[in-house]
């Protein structure tokens, strides 16, 4: 992979802190706006990055990057992906992939008509305990309660208490506790169980943006809720309780630490593949995989888990546009042009 980054924030300074372990993986060029030059300068000596730009249709003239990492703010997913495909170039996008389904449907028709490799960068659906879980669910039984929690206080709400409204906790910007920490709880639900028959979103709204919320879903034989907080905190957790055992992982979604696996009145079993310590890092080697050999198949496999996400994040809203009446709207996604960090 022939690795070209967008933007200049908190996750591509995550990424590049390991990527160099994946040896196959080279860095040829990092975008971003004028203002966070000196910042990609530094990016380029430290990581030995070949190129540096801040006119992003530039560095896609480069025929030295064959995929696109895009490390933005959340409602310009969609347009840097666009505009990376109509280029011929493999998109890597963070998540969440887009700022609503019809977005994302767009993003996967041009992407399949082309032959390209288009993914969501979500950690979960690529770490080894996540899978071994996976393996585990037919011993629990029928399942009953799922439960997953995922608080963590963020470094941006006093300011954002104080009227200083950041991309984490903007409207405009796609910004909420939905589409950001709660969005892991969702994808490894839905990557366990498939998409449910019923959404509700009971969300904690302040200026007009949800800071935490707890999403129903409703799989029909079991019940499963998803809490997602920005403006509080607690121990996280998932747990999966079935009428033969349970499950009980002392981690975030995010991360899918070691979990346990209890068989009814037996002792627990502990369980732990992680071989790696950071949690982007199994994707990552996939990614890198899915591009060499160019594998559609499991391309179409991730879109497809992806768009039953989007499908949730779209009736989350609806439901809770429904819950706070049309003077409270949940959120609006406003197109923006430009890089923003």
């Amino acid at each position: 992979m022939k690795l070209g980054i967008v933007g200049a924030g908190m996750i591509v300074g995550d990424l590049l802190s390991f990527i160099q372990e994946i040896p196959t993986i080279l860095l040829k060029a990092i975008c971003s706006r004028p203002s966070h030059q000196e910042k990609l300068l530094d990016f380029q000596n430290k990581y030995g990055i070949s190129q540096i730009y801040s006119d992003y249709s530039e560095m896609l003239l480069n025929s030295d990057v064959d995929t696109v990492y895009i490390g933005l703010p959340n409602h310009l997913h969609y347009s840097y992906v666009k505009e990376a495909l109509l280029s011929g170039k493999h998109v890597i996008c963070e998540k969440p992939f887009t700022s609503n389904l019809h977005e994302f449907l767009e993003l996967k028709e041009i992407a399949q008509q082309r032959k390209l490799v288009l993914v969501e960068a979500i950690t979960n659906q690529y770490l080894k305990n996540y899978l071994s879980m996976k393996e585990y669910l037919p011993k629990l039984g029928e399942i009953k309660i799922v439960e997953c929690n995922y608080s963590q206080y963020s470094s941006r709400y006093e300011a954002f208490k104080a009227g200083v409204i950041q991309p984490a906790f903007n409207p405009e910007m796609s910004g909420g506790a939905l589409m950001d920490i709660n969005l892991y709880n969702i994808h490894l639900v839905v990557g366990f169980f498939g998409s449910p028959k019923k959404v509700e979103y009971w969300a904690n709204m302040e200026r007009g943006i949800d800071t935490s919320g707890m999403l129903l879903l409703d799989y029909g034989d079991f019940k499963c809720v998803c809490i997602g907080s920005k403006d509080s905190t607690a121990p996280n957790a998932v747990n999966i309780q079935g009428n033969k055992g349970y499950i009980h992982m002392a981690s975030s979604a995010n991360i899918c630490d070691c979990f346990d696996y209890t068989a009814n009145k037996e002792t627990p079993i502990r369980v732990d593949l992680k071989d790696h310590p950071h949690r982007m890092y199994d994707e990552f080697v996939e990614f890198d995989r899915i591009i060499g050999e160019k594998d559609l198949e499991k391309v179409s496999d991730m879109l497809e888990h992806s768009e039953k996400v989007m499908n949730v994040i779209e009736k989350a809203k609806q439901s809770a546009n429904l819950i706070f009446g049309p003077d409270r709207p949940f959120q609006s996604c406003i197109e923006h042009t430009g890089i923003s960090n």
